[in-house]
């Protein structure tokens, strides 16, 4: 397969001073005044023609600067971007609008900006009027838009410039959940078409949705590339490390990309029907999820919580006791079972049920056994009576006449 982009060994340093004229001396005395931040260090990758590439890690690790660079907005230290064809990148949000400009007069600015010709953008002005959803704002000065405004005709420019290469740096987190869908669905659509996305988001649905390759960044550099999932899992425990100043997170990929200090340790977990453990049921059926683990630890606020993915690892349900108000406590040494019982009212297919003990909400406070794809399960219908969607809200219908 050709790359339509590559990315071979590219590193950005930044020189920071502390003042103006520490800049200025340097320049006459030939002495060093700067302290050097390497924001990327040698990161190579190739992008195929109708792959969506995702790249994510925490902020500061290098994703906005390597985004800058193949877009063309900053140059490389060294290394070497080589590109087959034109490359529309969404960055900061406002980036190639003029103010004092209508949104109208804008399309051909910024579309200018980015590679269209003047009857490119003639060509498309309704197009992009149209998808934007902007109406008769369309007219109003660039200044009295709000942000979301601003990413709708930013978002509606770029993907009717029709690039070879899309780069998308959480432009789709602003705005609503309606047009969010909407540019969700346009940039699947022109996958389809053999277009090419780098895709930047923290939402991590989405690119697992969106995503074929997924990149992991960590203070400048490369640390993991391959599947969505695989990826996001690693990237789970980069954010768990976040916290772990005495380094005692540890990761054990080998079983089920399980990973956290191991104080409180999950030695078991099983779906029940009837006090049978199972992975096959009906939607609806009443079932236990059955986590047990041991401590090493004395703990008053422990958290036990469970989610269940789809086949593309979209989360579809995920709760834990912080949220249901439980408080959890644990003493040494001691074994424990904690049992979540509910109704797998979810649609036909394919499941992945996935296990956290931790403190608080969330496991980036104290985090002693993440474990992802714990069980696989299938759901069919049964007896249930044939229903769309992922969840099965159980309703009724009624007829009543109101006129005469």
């Amino acid at each position: 397969m050709t790359p339509i982009l590559q990315v071979k060994n590219i590193t950005k340093i930044y020189k920071i001073y502390k003042s103006s004229f520490d800049r200025l001396k340097e320049i006459f005395t030939k002495k060093n005044y700067h302290k050097e931040f390497i924001s990327n260090s040698d990161i190579s990758f190739d992008l195929f023609e109708g792959e969506t590439l995702g790249i994510i890690g925490t902020n500061g690790a290098g994703k906005s600067t390597i985004l800058k660079q193949i877009a063309g907005v900053i140059t490389p230290t060294s290394g070497q971007i080589i590109k087959y064809g034109r490359v529309t990148a969404l960055l900061e949000l406002g980036t190639g609008f003029n103010q004092e400009m209508t949104g109208y007069e804008n399309i051909f600015l910024n579309g200018t900006l980015i590679g269209m010709s003047q009857k490119e953008c003639e060509e498309n002005k309704n197009n992009i009027i149209e998808f934007s959803e902007l109406g008769e704002y369309i007219y109003e000065p660039i200044k009295t838009y709000s942000s979301g405004m601003k990413m709708r005709l930013a978002f509606s420019i770029a993907i009717f410039s029709n690039p070879k290469i899309l780069i998308v740096d959480e432009a789709l987190s602003v705005g609503d959940a309606h047009f969010g869908a909407k540019c969700t669905k346009a940039l699947r659509e022109r996958k389809e078409q053999n277009m090419s996305i780098i895709y930047v988001s923290h939402d991590l649905n989405s690119l697992k949705l969106l995503c074929d390759r997924v990149i992991l960044l960590n203070k400048g550099k490369v640390i993991e590339q391959g599947d969505p999932e695989s990826v996001i899992n690693s990237y789970n425990f980069l954010i768990a490390k976040l916290n772990d100043n005495d380094n005692l997170i540890h990761i054990d990929k080998q079983n089920n990309n399980s990973f956290g200090t191991f104080d409180v340790k999950l030695t078991n977990i099983s779906i029940k029907k009837d006090n049978l453990s199972l992975v096959d049921f009906n939607t609806g059926d009443i079932v236990d999820i059955e986590i047990e683990f041991d401590s090493k630890i004395d703990l008053e606020n422990l958290t036990v919580g469970i989610h269940i993915r789809d086949k593309f690892s979209q989360d579809i349900f995920g709760t834990n006791s912080f949220y249901q108000k439980q408080k959890l406590t644990i003493s040494k040494d001691n074994s424990y079972r904690c049992i979540y019982t509910l109704p797998l009212d979810i649609g036909v297919g394919k499941y992945t049920l996935g296990v956290a003990l931790h403190t608080e909400d969330w496991h980036t406070e104290q985090c002693f056994h993440w474990m992802d794809n714990a069980i696989d399960f299938t759901i069919s219908l049964g007896d249930t009576k044939f229903y769309i969607g992922f969840c099965n809200l159980k309703s009724t219908i009624e007829l009543q006449r109101i006129t005469e």
